[in-house]
């Protein structure tokens, strides 16, 4: 059997149904759509969520508390990833992203204290949690936040 001899099974793949082709297709006039009616109309199709009219569901149901539009998203690094960085003395945000640690910058840096550090570096970020700051520096290295 070669590739160009392959094909489907019979009756697996179907014709699409071509409707409102003229009365002698069998599918014309109204398109298979019935008479009249909500259905049968361009645009009658409600969209997820319709209820006939009645509230619906999702504006039934109290709503609470609300989102920030001003909130920062920064993006989190741990000291064991900066533990891995072999060779680089002043971890920045610019050498964390050429080494793949993050994806994208965000609003910002914050560096976490999960891990040990085993040298002294100099790690710039926006921000440091307490834990962080206190590992690095136990480690001789030093913490420098920098500004947007």
């Amino acid at each position: 059997m070669r590739i160009e001899e392959l094909a489907p099974n019979p009756g697996a793949r179907k014709s699409r149904k071509r409707v409102g082709r003229g009365p002698g297709s069998g599918h014309g006039q109204t398109a298979c759509r019935g008479e009249k009616g909500q259905k049968s109309r361009a645009g009658g199709a409600k969209g997820p969520g319709f209820e006939g009219g009645q509230m619906p569901l999702i504006r039934r149901i109290p709503k609470r508390g609300f989102t920030n539009i001003f909130r920062k998203e920064y993006a989190l690094i741990n000291l064991r990833d900066i533990a891995k960085l072999e060779g680089v003395d002043v971890i920045s945000p610019e050498a964390l992203f050429d080494q793949g640690i993050i994806k994208k910058l965000g609003d910002g840096i914050k560096i976490l204290g999960l891990g040990e550090l085993k040298r002294a570096v100099t790690v710039q970020a926006h921000k440091f949690s307490k834990s962080a700051i206190q590992k690095i520096e136990a480690a001789g290295g030093h913490a420098e936040v920098i500004q947007l």
